[in-house]
């Protein structure tokens, strides 16, 4: 197949979570969200640049929702193709000579991530984790609507690119592998370029579907880093030297606490698993015949005969 009749689709998840850019804001820290939003628009040009039949698309994960910022809802209804968005940015006429494409990728997403920190309500009493395994759930909703829109004949390749911020959340452990192994299934790469703490569940998302897992070391270079290494696609990656392997924490988070253990007891109807002995699985509650070690029965004694 002639690569040019090949779709090369990059959706990035960008970590928005408030809470943790507001502590790097009180940190008075050298990465903030709106550096990173920057970086992310510079990453998506770039890509764009790379092809003419590239597409794009940027999903905001945020604590109360999962938002697709571009394509934004200003696109039109079933054309989501580059011509389109340069007619539709004509409209309004070129911004310094860029080029319309990537002019009106900025402009939604920085108006759509503008919005949606701005609507931000009450996080009090609420949960402050990131809404990531939706967010990858949108993603691939996504890339399977670009598949079935695809002309007869083309290829499409996909691939997720998750910028992590806050911490990993156990709560989303199940709906996280369950998108896991449905990107494997569909043959769609993810990887994972982490800003702060390490991430067991992208270490087996990127290990699992053969993507690279990067712990940004030094957080100012985040640009560098995402040129180098997230930049060009798997085929072209062969031909690179890229940050060796990491080591993959396999570790499973229990149904009952959350928490990531490494011996723990398996429901063997549903696979559940428990740090804790239970008769009784709380998932699918099925009860489990307890295998008492045998009784000994006391020998009787012989008498012995008097005479």
């Amino acid at each position: 197949m002639d690569s040019e009749d090949e779709v090369n689709l990059l959706v990035i998840v960008v970590d928005v979570n408030p809470i943790w850019w507001g502590q790097q804001a009180q940190k008075q820290s050298q990465v903030t969200l709106p550096k990173c939003i920057d970086t992310v628009l510079v990453l998506g040009n770039a890509h764009l640049f790379m092809g003419r039949n590239n597409k794009l698309a940027v999903i905001a994960s945020h604590i109360q929702e999962s938002r697709l910022l571009f394509p934004g809802k200003q696109w039109k209804s079933g054309d989501l193709s580059a011509e389109a968005c340069i007619l539709e940015s004509n409209v309004s006429g070129s911004k310094d000579g860029k080029y319309e494409l990537l002019t009106a990728a900025n402009d939604m997403i920085a108006e759509d991530i503008k919005d949606l920190m701005t609507k931000t309500g009450d996080i009090k009493g609420q949960q402050t984790e990131t809404l990531l395994a939706g967010s990858l759930a949108k993603a691939l909703c996504y890339i399977n609507r670009i598949h079935k829109e695809s002309k007869a004949g083309q290829e499409v390749k996909s691939r997720i690119l998750v910028i992590k911020a806050a911490e990993d959340s156990a709560l989303q452990y199940m709906n996280f592998m369950n998108v896991i192994f449905a990107a494997q299934k569909q043959n769609i790469l993810i990887d994972a370029c982490v800003l702060d703490s390490d991430s067991g569940l992208l270490q087996q998302a990127c290990d699992i579907t053969g993507g690279i897992y990067l712990k940004i070391p030094q957080v100012t270079s985040l640009l560098q880093y995402l040129l180098w290494v997230f930049l060009p696609d798997p085929d072209q990656r062969t031909q690179l030297i890229l940050p060796p392997p990491v080591h993959v924490d396999y570790r499973a988070a229990c149904f009952c606490h959350r928490n990531l253990i490494e011996i723990g007891y398996v429901c063997s109807v549903c696979l559940s698993i428990f740090c804790n002995f239970s008769p009784i699985c709380t998932t699918c509650e099925t009860a489990f015949k307890i295998s008492l070690p045998p009784v000994m029965k006391a020998k009787k004694k012989k008498i012995k005969p008097m005479f």
